[in-house]
């Protein structure tokens, strides 16, 4: 099926994203909001990707690949990563940066953990402390293989400990 949006195209500009996906890097072709007619933007695998409908933007080094879509007022930007079957929409906001990352909705609370880089430390509700100090907190309220326990996995990867 051929694109029909008139707001974006692919540029020759490509790389091969973390999940081994060749993906493009778009250019507006035409001015909109704060958007103006030759901006570069995020990045997508194809141009099937691309839609002239709804609000959504990605920006930035933002990559949306896989069967991933962005819809509504959605916003991905920052060094966000958007792939397989996932969808942003609504008012959703997806960013990571290099200096904190946040992760939501975990356990039977819906709580949010808050990781900074340059400290290495990690808010939780009322905690504050380090990785090894919210793993122990951790271990000492779940199961082993518990939500928190695969968000202590990717925390340690994140900040390379």
């Amino acid at each position: 099926m051929k694109n029909e949006n008139t707001k974006f195209k692919l540029t020759s500009n490509f790389k091969i994203n973390i999940l081994g996906i060749k993906v493009f890097q778009i250019q507006a072709t035409a001015s909109f909001g704060l958007i103006k007619e030759g901006d570069l933007g995020g990045w997508v695998e194809k141009e099937n990707n691309l839609s002239s409908s709804g609000n959504a933007e990605v920006s930035g080094n933002a990559e949306v690949s896989g069967n991933a879509w962005v819809s509504g007022n959605a916003e991905v930007y920052g060094d966000a990563r958007v792939s397989g079957n996932a969808e942003v929409s609504g008012n959703a906001r997806v960013k990571i940066t290099k200096e904190y990352m946040t992760i939501s909705s975990l356990g039977d609370f819906p709580r949010t953990i808050t990781i900074t880089k340059s400290n290495k430390k990690v808010v939780s509700g009322c905690f504050i402390g380090t990785v090894k100090e919210f793993e122990i907190e951790v271990n000492k309220k779940y199961s082993a293989g518990s939500d928190y326990h695969l968000a202590i996995d990717f925390i340690k990867k994140w900040l390379e400990l």
